[in-house]
């Protein structure tokens, strides 16, 4: 039986996404929602040649999926809206590119992830009773930390849009042009929310203990003690992973060597059966949402791995070319989405989704 548009604005506001996309008139639904704002409506009823009625966007969109436009015109539209703006971004692009590799740290400070004001107000306003003071930590942390935090999310908006754009370039994609909520663009009639990842520390964490194998950073801290390497214990956990890692991996001691061989051994090869199997991954990355970002909508993970640097792999965000090498050949070779359950706070949940490894691998020396 048909969806009614009460029953599939129903199923989207419920974020029942792969319950609505497992109907005809559920991807159409979600297809029209792509469109609705005026204009694109209001070209999509010219293009079907089909009255418009006097109504405002709200009613229109609902005109527009009671009209049953075909789906065939409603794709038409949206390739050619989107082409439209992405011939803007293409001509912007390789200049846009060359700016993003200025960037030369990623670090978010104290910012990240946190309101904005709410840090301010706990940190400095409420904190601090000496105005000398107050004015020495804006000038000497808060202004540093801002820069990164705005320097950081710059970064990542526009490495984000071209990711996208390499996605909703490939033939087999359908681009999502409005902001759909937790959809960015169909693969394949299947819609996808992009997520762009790295490694998870943690689940490297888990699948060494798993393995049997002690903790990197206890091997870390036990090769930095015997070989006099100083050891900053006021960074957090994965902060002195990192730290020490790049000590010790620039100490001459054959120690060190085997050390940071061994642990980026145990890596690569678990990359590698993340590309051969990433089920596990997915259902990982599932159930380790955050509270305030949990959803079960159908996600494509795109987990980037850095193998010259695994510490360094935000780097590879501005790598289009490494970036349209992985994505089209995974689209090109693969149906996309698997069925996965996983589950959260003690409820089961169900989605479709995907995950592309994209890795940078050392360079070899040329054989002689």
């Amino acid at each position: 039986m048909p969806l009614t548009f009460a029953e599939a604005d129903r199923l989207f506001r419920n974020n029942q996404i792969d319950e609505l996309s497992g109907e005809e008139d559920g991807r159409r639904f979600l297809k029209l929602r792509s469109l609705s704002r005026t204009e694109n409506l209001e070209a999509l009823f010219r293009s079907a040649g089909v009255p418009k009625p006097e109504l405002g966007t709200r009613q229109l969109f609902h005109a527009a999926f009671d009209a049953h436009i075909p789906t065939e015109t409603v794709e038409h539209v949206i390739r050619e809206i989107y082409g439209t703006e992405r011939e803007v971004r293409r001509a912007r692009e390789p200049e846009l590119v060359n700016q993003l590799y200025r960037v030369a740290e990623f670090n978010w400070g104290r910012l990240h992830r946190n309101s904005l004001e709410k840090t301010i107000v706990d940190n400095y306003v409420k904190k601090i009773t000496d105005y000398e003071e107050l004015c020495g930590c804006v000038e000497n942390e808060l202004l540093a930390s801002l820069r990164g935090y705005v320097i950081c999310s710059w970064y990542n908006h526009w490495t984000s849009i071209i990711i996208e754009d390499i996605f909703k370039d490939h033939k087999s994609v359908l681009p999502a042009v409005g902001l759909v909520k937790k959809i960015d663009f169909f693969v394949m009639d299947v819609p996808f929310d992009l997520k762009v990842t790295y490694l998870p520390e943690e689940y490297v964490a888990d699948k060494r203990k798993q393995a049997g194998l002690r903790p990197e950073i206890t091997l870390l801290r036990q090769q930095a003690r015997q070989n006099a390497i100083p050891i900053d214990n006021t960074l957090s956990s994965g902060g002195l992973v990192q730290d020490l890692w790049a000590k010790i991996s620039d100490h001459p001691a054959a120690g060190c060597r085997d050390l940071i061989a061994t642990l980026a051994r145990f890596r690569n090869d678990l990359v590698t059966a993340i590309e051969q199997e990433p089920s596990e991954l997915i259902r990982w990355l599932y159930e380790h949402q955050g509270q305030r970002r949990f959803d079960a909508s159908n996600r494509l993970f795109l987990v980037l791995v850095d193998q010259r640097n695994y510490f360094e792999s935000w780097k590879l965000k501005r790598v289009k070319p490494l970036m349209e090498a992985a994505i089209d050949r995974h689209l090109n070779e693969r149906v996309p989405g698997r069925r996965v359950t996983f589950r959260w706070e003690g409820d089961e949940y169900s989605a479709v989704s995907d995950l592309i490894i994209v890795r940078q691998t050392p360079v070899q020396p040329p054989v002689t």
